[in-house]
């Protein structure tokens, strides 16, 4: 008899050899065992496209309303996506979009193998990114400047009261952007930071570059600092952890100098690029966790990673590909753990992390994609293809 869920999860596909390695994971590994319930959305950038992006906000609704998502991989188009698939518009990043729906933080973690080492030879513990999840570059406003003049920042509050200041004088074509973001939700950040910490033990880093964006970083800095004073200094004293903030130039120096076992707080751009950094130092893109929790106790588990273009246009030539499931699996997992535990129904739980064993598993058995394969520091008994990967999995599962 399958193991029974009470609830549905928000399932939303994606893109390219992902979409591929998802449906292989729900065909072989979770479906067999589990009886799958899920409210669908295609997040495949054709359909995106075709609904005006309106499906990648029905999926964000979704997850608000079961408060728990699990996302594939999704192509965010740049000029050379917007030819190849005849798009109507460049949309925007369907992940930044669920993020603003969301409100909430990204923490992306390594998933550690005794077959891998990280590069840098000092790290023994994992690092965990916490990513600010709203704002910034990824909800901006873009413009190109197509000839000389000048460039205004206006504000306009709600009292009438105006603000303008001038933000260059082009003297020939250029291009300019304007970003925000806001206090209800660096303090969503903060808070989210905070009682991830408290959660695992961990100390937290936050870092930004407020010597140079005296106001924009320098909020960030002020709202962590104001609520770790009066919200959580005695609970990390008594947790026996430490906040601390730091410039992000000289955060990476400590980074790279520290032992791990630490949450590394970022803002939103900064998160995404300091996570692959991360990842690939500990191994491999496809070997990350990533979970957005919102400030009110929702959940959406993706891979860290992208779509997996080159061996997509491999495998649409018809040849095999050796792509690294795990981190798409650990999405899965991620989340039907997260059901089980909100729903009160251990066995699906259960299920998850014995799905999670049987994976590292077989890695560990010398058997691996390729990425792995390359980095491994234990016998490579075979360098499997995908569905031979997933098939090994299926076999100690």
């Amino acid at each position: 008899m399958k193991i029974q869920m009470n609830v549905p999860l928000v399932e939303m596909d994606g893109d390219e050899m992902t979409r591929i390695i998802w449906s292989m994971i729900k065909e072989r590994l979770i479906e067999p065992f589990v009886d799958l319930k899920t409210e669908y959305y295609d997040l495949g950038l054709e359909n995106r496209d075709a609904t005006a992006d309106k499906v990648t906000r029905d999926a964000a609704e979704a997850v608000k309303k079961h408060r728990v998502g699990v996302k594939c991989a999704t192509i965010t188009p740049n000029a050379q996506r917007m030819e190849e698939y005849n798009l109507h518009e460049m949309w925007k990043s369907p992940n930044g979009t669920i993020r603003a729906v969301l409100d909430g933080t990204v923490f992306r973690a390594p998933i550690l193998t005794k077959c891998v080492s990280p590069v840098v030879k000092n790290w023994k513990k994992p690092i965990t990114i916490a990513r600010h999840a709203y704002g910034d570059i990824y909800r901006a406003t873009e413009y190109r400047v197509p000839e000389k003049g000048k460039a205004e920042l206006k504000f306009t509050g709600e009292s009438g009261e105006e603000y303008c200041e001038t933000v260059y004088d082009f003297e020939c074509p250029g291009v300019l952007m304007a970003m925000y973001n806001k206090d209800s939700s660096i303090e969503s950040f903060a808070r989210a930071s905070f009682e991830y910490a408290l959660s695992t033990k961990q100390d937290l880093w936050f870092s930004s570059k407020d010597t140079i964006s005296k106001k924009y970083d320098g909020r960030f800095k002020a709202v962590f600092a104001e609520i770790f004073e009066n919200e959580y200094k005695e609970k990390f004293e008594k947790a026996g952890i430490e906040y601390f903030y730091t410039l992000i130039d000289d955060a990476v120096a400590r980074v790279i100098r520290s032992e791990g076992g630490f949450i590394w707080a970022c803002k939103n751009y900064d998160g995404d690029v300091m996570s692959d950094m991360v990842s690939t130092a500990f191994g491999s893109l496809a070997m990350m966790t990533s979970v957005l929790v919102s400030p009110d106790g929702n959940f959406e588990y993706e891979a860290a990673h992208g779509t997996v273009t080159r061996h997509w246009y491999r495998y649409r030539a018809g040849e095999k590909t050796s792509t690294n499931p795990i981190a798409t699996i650990f999405a899965w997992t991620g989340a039907l753990k997260k059901r089980g535990e909100l729903d009160g129904t251990p066995e699906l739980t259960d299920f998850a992390e014995r799905l999670e064993k049987a994976t590292l598993a077989t890695v560990e058995d010398g058997y691996m994609t390729k990425d792995l394969a390359l980095l491994s520091e234990t016998e490579v008994k075979k360098v499997c293809e995908t569905l031979e990967f997933i098939k090994e999995i299926r076999s100690r599962l």
